[in-house]
């Protein structure tokens, strides 16, 4: 693995490129086309690879105590300093990259951006964990909506539906290293609730998340819409079952887990396909 490379998997490439692919598809759903699609993903795409490189950068040094041979800066194939300079150049980007949208669309990508990075300090080891998740997944669709010509306001259940479809994300992310995290100094608001109610907040969130996508908007429901919601009632409790009928408890974590990413992503695609109805 040579520099740019090993820079490239400095920034979470896997998490923040679904992400940005996530919004980009959203953006078409609304209705931008061309250069406009291309302005979105950069945007978002910016916004991504500021958190991915400053939480590596912050990390560096208890990355390199715990071991992480899967951490580029910890195993000495990129420099911090290369790392930390990335994330800062990606982290200006962020408003600039948002101004030929207009003033509010800019607001609402440099607010995204700045939520993130409260996230990997001082946030992310604290009980407020979840919030920059609440507020910079709910503000990414509704720079998508302001980003549009004419700039016009993001519908509530939208925004409602970014926002616990994050915490959701943040819950069920942390699921499988809970004790990893713990025993390396990272103690959010997961750790501090424990498996069990972590594995609810994640289920309860996105199952919530998936209501106020098939039933925000206006009109009736999409068949699609309902059965999605059916099969997010059915998989979580089943998760669950799993969980408790599995004899380790490393392994208890991961059935739930499983669950969780299936619902998270129903909703990404019921977030994608609700562009035709904003």
């Amino acid at each position: 693995m040579f520099g740019p490379v090993a820079l490239l998997k400095a920034s979470h490439p896997e998490p923040g490129g679904a992400v940005t692919l996530a919004m980009t598809l959203l953006a078409v759903g609304v209705g931008h086309r061309g250069w406009s699609v291309l302005g979105v993903a950069a945007g978002i795409g910016a916004t991504q690879l500021s958190v991915g490189w400053v939480n590596d950068w912050l990390d560096a040094d208890r990355d390199r105590i715990a071991g992480r041979a899967d951490k580029p800066v910890a195993s000495g194939l990129v420099s911090r300093r290369a790392v930390g300079i990335a994330g800062l150049l990606a982290s200006l980007a962020v408003p600039l990259l948002g101004l030929p949208f207009g003033a509010a669309a800019a607001v609402c990508l440099t607010l995204v951006g700045i939520f993130a990075l409260l996230y990997d300090w001082p946030l992310k080891s604290t009980p407020l964990s979840v919030l920059p998740y609440l507020v910079a997944f709910g503000l990414m669709p509704a720079f998508v909506v302001l980003a549009l010509p004419g700039q016009p306001w993001p519908p509530a259940w939208l925004v409602a539906a970014g926002a616990l479809l994050g915490g959701g994300a943040h819950f069920a992310n942390v699921l499988p290293d809970l004790a990893d995290d713990a025993a390396t100094g990272v103690v959010g608001l997961p750790h501090r609730l424990g498996a069990t109610w972590s594995q609810i907040a994640a289920a309860g969130l996105l199952l919530i998340a998936t209501l106020t996508l098939v039933f925000g908007p206006a009109g009736p429901p999409s068949w699609p819409g309902i059965a999605a919601a059916a099969a997010a009632a059915v998989v979580l409790p089943l998760g669950w079952y799993a969980g408790q009928r599995a004899q380790r408890r490393g392994t208890r974590q991961v059935a739930m887990f499983r669950s969780v990413i299936v619902v998270a992503l129903l909703d990404v695609v019921l977030l994608v396909f609700s562009g035709r109805v904003v």
